[in-house]
């Protein structure tokens, strides 16, 4: 399980090295992804896999299970991290995604995300001042703490 939140700065060459914590239960190989909200997902093989086997289930005929798996796929690659732990982010997703050098890691339990620190501040700060209408959409979905 990932969790926590770590700030790091990518290399002039797109490279994030990830913290020491997450490489370890990512294994050798793992996917980076478009995520969801403007920023970049994270999976180990099996997590991805398993995203893929859920994404099969969608209707083909359906225009927007089409779209939604385009989009996850299609910014899908296979990692393996460097000797130091980096790992390339691809330009294309580097400018699509705002993420230029300060970065925001985040855990998230079966995935990893990474944001534009920039944009992940001013998303927390979004969620404080309407903490009261998220929780209230939390338990409409069955979630209490």
């Amino acid at each position: 399980m990932f969790y926590g939140e770590y700030s790091h700065t990518l290399d002039a060459k797109g490279r994030l090295i990830l913290p020491a914590k997450f490489r370890e239960e990512l294994g050798e190989n793992f996917f980076l992804s478009r995520g969801l909200d403007g920023c970049l997902s994270i999976y180990t093989e099996a997590g991805f896999n398993e995203l893929n086997e859920k994404l099969a289930t969608l209707p083909l005929t359906d225009k927007n299970s089409r779209f939604f798996t385009r989009y996850l796929m299609s910014g899908s690659e296979k990692c393996t991290p460097d000797k130091q732990g980096r790992i390339s982010i691809p330009a294309k997703l580097r400018t699509e995604l705002g993420l230029e050098k300060d970065v925001t890691v985040i855990g998230m339990g079966k995935r990893i995300e990474i944001w534009d620190a920039r944009k992940h501040e001013d998303n927390i700060n979004d969620l404080n001042e309407n903490i009261d209408e998220v929780l209230e959409r939390m338990s409409d979905l069955g979630f209490t703490i």
